[in-house]
């Protein structure tokens, strides 16, 4: 029986393909459960492209590169989320100014962790004593946090033109966390194409508000 079960099993393998991974559907932000409520935005510690996007241009300088990531963020919340009374997170470490254990730059926070978090699991120590301090000293019950920002080609678009290169695709992880609970409330992975960083985060960024223009 053993002479048969082998070739079988080899058969089977060889003819088996590999299915690419499902991305992660993208969950639009929760408006409406905060609407008029205080919530902060913390901001963007990782942001990294892939090398053949050929982006070092933009995103050499990384302090310049997160600086305009919070800009693009936060003019998106404001302008298309105008119900929630959004904290920046310049706003946020003004309040907090003299907490013990809150670094001197909101960019030093391990915000990145987050970005493998689920809905429901807890925010691991110390950002979770810090988000926590954070709700205390600058008010409100939840965070809004750019866990991560990868940009990868999008080898089927390219841009136009003579020798064109391909666009690139945002993606990007955001997390809401609930800091007296210390949870992850929500969570969405959110995709967009553009032929620079600015414009692929831009796109990304309106998938969370499915319906407005």
């Amino acid at each position: 029986m053993g002479k048969w079960v082998t070739p079988l099993l080899l058969a089977a393998c060889v003819g088996h393909k590999p299915q690419a991974p499902v991305p992660e559907p993208t969950v639009p932000l929760p408006a409406g459960s905060l609407a008029s409520r205080d919530v902060g935005v913390l901001p963007f510690t990782l942001v990294l492209a892939e090398d053949s996007l050929h982006w070092d241009a933009q995103l050499a300088d990384h302090p310049k590169a997160l600086a305009t990531a919070d800009s693009i963020l936060l003019g998106f919340l404001t302008t298309r989320v105008p119900e929630v009374a959004w904290k920046s997170p310049a706003r946020l470490w003004r309040s907090a100014r003299g907490a013990n254990d809150l670094p001197d730059d909101p960019h030093q926070l391990g915000i990145a962790i987050l970005r493998l978090a689920s809905v429901g699991s807890y925010v691991p120590d110390p950002l979770r004593a810090q988000l926590r301090t954070l709700g205390a000293v600058a008010g409100g019950s939840y965070v809004l946090a750019p866990a991560s920002l990868l940009f990868k080609t999008d080898t089927t678009r390219r841009q136009p033109g003579v020798g064109s290169r391909p666009l690139g695709t945002a993606e990007l992880t955001m997390v809401l966390v609930d800091v007296r609970l210390g949870t992850v409330s929500w969570r969405s992975v959110a995709r967009g194409v553009g032929e620079d960083p600015s414009s692929a985060l831009n796109a990304a960024l309106k998938t969370l508000t499915p319906g407005l223009p």
